[in-house]
């Protein structure tokens, strides 16, 4: 094709370092935004303190939820548009300016002056454009790497950079709770240096590798897109929260007409993508078989993964470790602390998965993992609630490592699948798919939790209450509070016992009995029964996904990536781009399937002018105008060529199949002992004139 783009310089010509200069940038960068996306969950509490507001209060649970909650909407809403946005205006531009935005926000975040419910709403309001940069960064940090790696590297860079986006979500809460007891601050400004350096780094060392393509912003289709994913992701926030007399509000009027109409808007959406000229969301696409496997594993694995953080820091915080002699200040950090095994999985795992998929494909690599993944959860399942800490360990390492086997070779499949000018596109609709899911999951598992409280909680707080002498109205009255409260008093790492009995009742029922009642181990042994309930249900869903997850990661048929181009494609007809491209290609059906017996002259793939994969017949013919090969694309338009190891010129001749098949076309080759990639977009037929 005669793009009307100018061609980015190739990656070839920016010298062999580059490629580490890109990933250790856009690991940096997904880093931060992934630790951002869980330093908070340990700093809440000092937050709150800071601010002068009560986490305890009922209405200030919505301040608390969308705390946590509202950057990630923001990624999962934006990524698909930026995304698309950097195929357009540059990948590396998007990339750099998401680092500036998340810097200023970030500082804004850390200078908060106000108190109370001002400074609620302004840390909300700050986090919420903080993630706007959080959006622009992992939309094209994928695609920056993408472009970078040739294809036999490409899953081992992906795959630290995605490990760095899941073990951030960690460290995020190893780094809460240092700096929040100190000054919770510093939880912000730990950004600001980082962002400030990467900003500067990314303007002077990241360079455009890809083509910048022609198009006009899809105004309808974004504005459809986030109106009904907000509403969507608003109605499960506001699901989990009491409403009337009901401990959930899934009945709430609110909740119903978000759910209902996010759908119905979302329906609309996919209607308007399938006819605008510049979709948003490529949902040609869906026609790759790979594409569409990844992304389906990817969205169950995300939904069976993202609620895990807040069992366990409920687990932990809220139960085990005051159990087992923690003061309630501390157990933020040590929760932290007492996870890292399953960061170390994820790290160890990763780069490992990655590098092998790179040589033996993905499929297995995916689907084993997520099938480690599902035991793993289930044995959690059956842990007692006070569980011998060694056993724990293991299972998050073997979670960890399981996350990470799949991790890797999931999202390398899934870049290596698309055509080149539309990885920033692709990675903004897998982020979306990760992020979305994300929020769902957070849903799921907390109305599971509540559900357990709510069946067995009142009676053994009352009961637990009474006991020591607490008035029977008394207990009644606190035993009939929303389950939604303990629930993020264990989460905050409170005893709020002290706070609702308050100090009259205390006094009235003995000094040696509010010892007890206020302690560490009071609380965390009542609820300890009721969240087993929960606990259960909500780790049996996770299972559930990940063994789904398994099922769709084997009909991910990408085959290893084939030996990178030397030399590319000279278009005579409709050729999109000439990078040497594109990993998972494997061989077509036809003459050149006998790879080892016919080596590669080229390889690629075919397709049609609304970028879904094209089937055509390919026919590769000498400079005498002999035939070398002839063989037809596969499922995904992918095809393999052989010139029996002659080189000299070629031409590749595409024709098209099919009713109302587009014009052939006709590109010209050099082979010259390595295999060329070639992505052929192939042109409407014109009509004849009447």
């Amino acid at each position: 094709m005669a793009s009307s783009s100018a061609v980015a310089p190739a990656v070839a010509h920016l010298g062999p370092r580059y490629k580490w200069v890109a990933l250790t940038n856009t690991t940096l960068g997904v880093l931060i935004v992934t630790i951002n996306m869980s330093i908070l969950l340990i700093a809440l509490p000092d937050i709150f303190r800071g601010i002068a507001l009560d986490p305890l209060r009922p209405e200030n649970i919505s301040y608390l939820l969308w705390l946590i909650m509202g950057y990630l909407v923001v990624t999962a809403v934006l990524v698909v548009t930026f995304g698309r946005v950097g195929d357009m205006y540059g990948r590396t531009r998007m990339y750099t300016l998401g680092f500036a935005v998340f810097t200023v926000f970030s500082i804004l975040l850390a200078v908060t002056w106000l108190q109370g419910d001002a400074g609620a709403i302004w840390l909300i309001s700050m986090r919420v454009l903080q993630g706007i940069g959080g959006a622009l960064l992992l939309a094209n940090s994928t695609a920056i790497l993408t472009d970078a790696f040739p294809a036999r590297q490409r899953g081992l860079a992906l795959g630290i950079n995605s490990i760095a986006a899941i073990a951030g979500s960690f460290l995020g809460l190893i780094i809460g709770g240092v700096l929040a007891p100190v000054a919770w601050h510093l939880v912000f400004i730990v950004s600001v240096p980082i962002g400030v350096g990467g900003t500067i780094w990314a303007w002077a060392k990241l360079k455009e590798t890809s083509e910048r393509h022609e198009g006009r912003i899809d105004w309808w289709g974004n504005v459809t897109f986030a109106v009904g994913l907000i509403a969507v992701l608003m109605g499960i926030t506001y699901g989990i929260q009491p409403y009337g007399g009901h401990v959930m509000g899934w009945t709430s009027p609110t909740v119903l007409v978000c759910l209902i109409g996010g759908v119905v808007v979302l329906a609309v959406f996919v209607a308007i993508e399938r006819r605008v000229a510049h979709p948003m969301f490529h949902l040609s696409l869906f026609g790759i078989r790979s594409f569409t496997a990844g992304n389906v594993a990817n969205l169950l694995s995300a939904l069976g993964r993202g609620g895990l953080q807040f069992i366990l820091i409920i687990w932990l915080q809220g139960i085990w470790l005051p159990r087992h002699g923690y003061d309630y200040e501390s157990t933020p950090l040590w929760a932290g602390i007492y996870m890292v095994p399953l960061t170390i999985g994820f790290l160890v795992a990763g780069p490992v998965s990655g590098y092998l998929s790179d040589r033996h494909g993905a499929r297995w690599y995916a689907a084993g993992g997520m099938i480690v993944a599902a035991a793993s959860f289930l044995a959690m399942g059956f842990l007692p609630v006070d569980f011998p800490y060694p056993l724990f360990a293991l299972l998050l390492a073997v979670n960890g490592l399981a996350m990470g086997l799949f991790s890797s070779p999931n999202r390398a499949s899934i870049m290596n699948s698309v055509p080149p000018r539309q990885r920033g596109a692709a990675a903004g609709m897998t982020a979306t798919f990760m992020n979305g899911a994300t929020v769902l999951s957070i849903g799921i598992f907390f109305s599971m939790l509540i559900l357990g409280l709510a069946s067995t909680l009142p009676a053994a707080l009352f009961g637990g209450l009474t006991g020591q002498g607490v008035p029977a109205d008394v207990a009644g009255r606190i035993a009939e509070l929303p389950p939604v409260s303990t629930l993020f008093a264990a989460l905050l790492g409170y005893n709020p016992i002290e706070t609702l009995l308050g100090p009259d009742v205390l006094a009235q029922v003995g000094p040696q009995q509010a010892g007890f009642l206020t302690g560490r181990s009071f609380f965390p042994e009542l609820i300890s029964g009721p969240f087993a309930d929960g606990l259960f249900l909500a780790l049996g869903f996770a299972a559930a996904c990940c063994f789904v997850a398994a099922i769709a990661s084997l009909f991910d048929t990408a085959k290893p990536s084939l030996a990178e181009a030397e030399a590319p494609g000279e278009s005579l007809g409709e050729e999109s781009g000439q990078e040497p491209d594109d990993a998972g290609w494997g061989p077509a059906p036809g003459p050149s399937t006998d790879l080892a017996a016919r080596p590669v002259a080229v390889a690629g793939r075919i397709v049609a002018h609304d970028d879904g994969p094209a089937t055509a017949v390919l026919t590769l013919v000498d400079a005498g105008g002999r035939e070398a090969d002839r063989t037809t694309t596969d499922d995904e338009g992918r095809f393999t060529l052989s010139s029996d190891g002659r080189s000299g010129d070629y031409l590749v001749i595409a024709s098209p199949r099919g009713p109302g098949a587009a014009a052939p076309a006709v590109t010209r080759v050099t082979v010259n002992g390595s295999p060329v990639h070639i992505d052929v977009v192939l042109r409407e037929r014109a009509a004849l004139p009447r």
